[in-house]
């Protein structure tokens, strides 16, 4: 169970109500955040999750609020749903994310991610850690704190997956 709650901390990835711009279907990720398929693999991978044997996650944050996080390990697929709020954080281009996990089991996580735009595609730098229900010694990571903040430091970089965005390609 402590496993399983372990994995969901850092797979929760409920990103917060983004703020609306003018053109709701804009793709710039300073005004939608983390809306968007998001895939991760290989070496970005956090540290954390690889070591319990995660090799790939793919992560879809929907306009209303609403996430799937699919990951996988030696085939076997575990599915985590939620809802998500992102706020920017006032700190550089770092947003402040919380996440309501559903299924399969219900349980909170807040954390931070920023946006890499100039490249292409883009790529997400993320953080989480869960709170509710708490972890001894476990705390989330901040926006001042930066990345790898996670338990003040103690977790250094292990707790940090990048994902890439996935592009929609045209004919």
């Amino acid at each position: 169970m402590k496993k399983l709650l372990f994995m969901a901390m850092i797979f929760s990835v409920a990103f917060a109500a983004c703020e609306k711009s003018d053109d709701d279907s804009s793709t710039d990720p300073q005004k939608i955040g983390i809306v968007g398929e998001w895939y991760s693999s290989g070496s970005n991978i956090a540290p954390l999750l690889a070591n319990l044997g995660i090799d790939s996650i793919y992560a879809k944050f929907n306009n209303d609020n609403t996430y799937l996080v699919e990951s996988f390990s030696q085939g076997a697929k575990t599915t985590l749903t939620g809802t998500y709020v992102q706020t920017k954080s006032g700190v550089g281009n770092i947003w402040n994310i919380t996440l309501n996990q559903s299924s399969p089991t219900s349980l909170t996580s807040v954390g931070i991610f920023e946006i890499d735009a100039t490249k292409n595609p883009y790529v997400i730098q993320y953080e989480v850690a869960q709170t509710e229900p708490p972890i001894q010694g476990v705390t989330p990571p901040t926006a001042q704190g930066g990345f790898g903040s996670t338990s003040n430091g103690a977790y250094g970089t292990i707790n940090i997956q990048k994902y890439i965005k996935k592009i929609a390609r045209s004919l």
